[in-house]
Parts: structure tokens; sequence; C-alpha cells
């Protein structure tokens, strides 16, 4: 890893998610009051500073920006994405350390959608 930062991440842009095998994604729709705001995860039953880059928080745990993000329908929409998770349950937060918001199962293969105020069905 050659530690260079991607210098579009966390400006809304498009994203492109590797996802498959046990390996899975995480889209959170987010208040518009926690814009700019840095939201992490935590595993509830693994570890998940898996060494890709993409998590650059304290103790290594993943940590992203929530920016404003284009939905397929023309919404402008304040969001989180977390790239290749390992499929399990995490806790989410806004950094440094809470309290937890929300609590998700992210499946391997998928993406999965929530809101920081629940999962959606």
């Amino acid at each position: 890893m050659s530690g260079v930062e991607n210098p579009h991440a966390g400006k809304g842009s498009s994203v492109l998610l590797d996802i498959g095998g046990d390996i899975g994604a995480l889209v959170v729709e987010m208040p518009a009051a926690l814009e700019g705001e840095e939201i992490e995860l935590r595993g509830l039953h693994h570890h998940v500073g898996h060494g890709h880059g993409h998590g650059h928080g304290h103790e290594g745990l993943p940590h992203v920006a929530v920016v404003p993000r284009a939905a397929p329908d023309g919404r402008v929409i304040p969001s989180a994405v977390f790239f290749e998770l390992p499929e399990g349950s995490y806790e989410l937060y806004v950094r440094p350390s809470g309290p937890v918001q929300l609590t998700v199962d992210v499946t391997g293969g998928a993406v999965t959608y929530a809101n920081w105020s629940g999962p959606e069905s």
C-alpha cells in the first residue's frame, strides 16, 4: 500500500464498490445536520481493521465522512459509505467515541442500506 489518499474521496463523487463472497458494503443515509462529521464503525463479532487502507481511524477502526451524494432519482442525500466490509454485525457512531447510534448487519456479496434513525426494511 502506498499510503496516498484518493484526492476525490469524500467529495460526494460516485463510488465503486468491490463486493463478493463474504465482503459487502454499507450505505447509510444520514441527517443533513451531520454533513462533514466522521462516522466510525466497529465490528461486534470480529476485528474490522482489515488493512485494505479504507479505515484510517484511531485503533484501526474504519471511518468515513458524511457527504452529500446524488441518488438515482436525482435527490441529493447526505450519506456515509463503507467499502469492503467483512460480513457481520457493526455499531456506528460519530467519532471519536459515540454514543452508538445504529447497529447493522452487513451481508457478504451485497450492499446493505440503512438510515441513521434505523435500518431500512
